[in-house]
Parts: C-alpha cells; sequence; structure tokens
C-alpha cells in the first residue's frame, strides 16, 4: 500500500492518498483543496481514483471536491453539515463549490475495498455527528476525531464532548496500541501513546 499526505489550505489539512499496488485502486481520505499534486500521484502509479472518503463534512474537508467519476463516501448524518459548505468558505476567500453528491453513506463497521485491502469504517460521533474514521491494515485516518494528544472541537453544530471521549474510548482505544493515527491536522501518533499522553482522557 502507498501511502502519500497533502497538506491543504485553508486550515493545513492533512489529506491522505492510498494506492493498492496490486489492484492500481486509489483512494483520497479527505479534499480540502484542488491539488494537481494529487492526480500527479495517481497518473504516475498507473492507478485511478475510486473512492474519495469524508472523514466528515466540514467544509475545510470537502472544498476541493470536483466532479468526479470516483465514488463519494460520507455517514449520513453529517449531510446537513455538508450542505452548509458554501456558507463558510467565503471568509477563507475560496470560491463557492457545487456540494458534492453522496454516492455511498456509510455506517460503523461497513467495509470498503481497494482490490483485496480493507477499508473499515468507523463512526465515532462528538466532534460532528456522522464523524467516522477508516481503519487500512495498520493505520488510522482519524478526521478531527482525535489528534497528537488532543481531540476535534465539540463547540460547533453537532458537536457533543461527552459523545467525543466516548467515541475515543470505545472505538478507538480498543485497537491495538501499535494502530498508527493519521489525523485531519496535524502529526502522526498512536493509539499506545494517546491512551497515556492524550490530556482530554
Amino acid at each position: 500500500m502507498i501511502l502519500k499526505t497533502f497538506r491543504e489550505p485553508p486550515i493545513e489539512n492533512n489529506n491522505y492518498l492510498l494506492i493498492d499496488e496490486e489492484s492500481k485502486e486509489a483512494a483520497l481520505i479527505d479534499c480540502s483543496a484542488v491539488d494537481s499534486r494529487v492526480k500527479d500521484a495517481v497518473d504516475e502509479a498507473g492507478a485511478k481514483l475510486k473512492y474519495i472518503l469524508l472523514t466528515h463534512g466540514h467544509f475545510d474537508h470537502v472544498a476541493g471536491i470536483r466532479p468526479t467519476d470516483a465514488k463519494i463516501v460520507m455517514h449520513k448524518d453529517d449531510l446537513r453539515i455538508l450542505n452548509q459548505t458554501n456558507v463558510y468558505l467565503p471568509a477563507f476567500g475560496i470560491p463557492e463549490i457545487t456540494i458534492p453528491k453522496i454516492d455511498i453513506y456509510v455506517e460503523n463497521g461497513d467495509i470498503l475495498k481497494l482490490g483485496n485491502t480493507e477499508i473499515k469504517v468507523i463512526h465515532t460521533p462528538g466532534h460532528t455527528q456522522g464523524g467516522v474514521c477508516y481503519l487500512v491494515e495498520n493505520m488510522l485516518f482519524s478526521g478531527d476525531t482525535i489528534f497528537c494528544e488532543s481531540v476535534g472541537r465539540c463547540d460547533l453544530e453537532g458537536g457533543d464532548f461527552v459523545q467525543i471521549v466516548e467515541s475515543i474510548k470505545t472505538m478507538i482505544f480498543t485497537l491495538p496500541d501499535d494502530i498508527a493515527i493519521y489525523p485531519g491536522h496535524g502529526k502522526q501518533t498512536t493509539v499506545g501513546w494517546e491512551k497515556i499522553h492524550n490530556q482530554f482522557m
């Protein structure tokens, strides 16, 4: 599995490109900005983008989505937030976008595939009600649920601090300690590190 990270405006989001080397199928986890580097990476690998996997519906995770043959994936509980995207973009100097149509609504425990590689959906409400993480092999792509030694803010629509703590304890901290966490912002961490060092736990 090839993993490439793209740090994107407007709020230094981490977008992650996964490419299955055998099947040449690719998935982009969150799409914060139009970035030719992503297309170049897919083309250089001789791959095809199969999915755009949204960890949640906030504007800074979807602002780069343009018409595409890739299937756009999200949890249904963030549809209202997604539909508010253009309310926030002008404040960051970003042109309004056509709100993307969600092709696949996922639930906790759903499995998507890149070739024979499984992508497991883990529903982790708290930052938003439709927030999800994606578990791929030994990598957890956590969106804004958990960061290195921190958690996602809970003061926006759909946020709930008690709920995000519960999501992390029951859905993330039950994973093996050596699982690498790739968050929506900031640096990589691990489940084991966060169990000891996350100040909100």
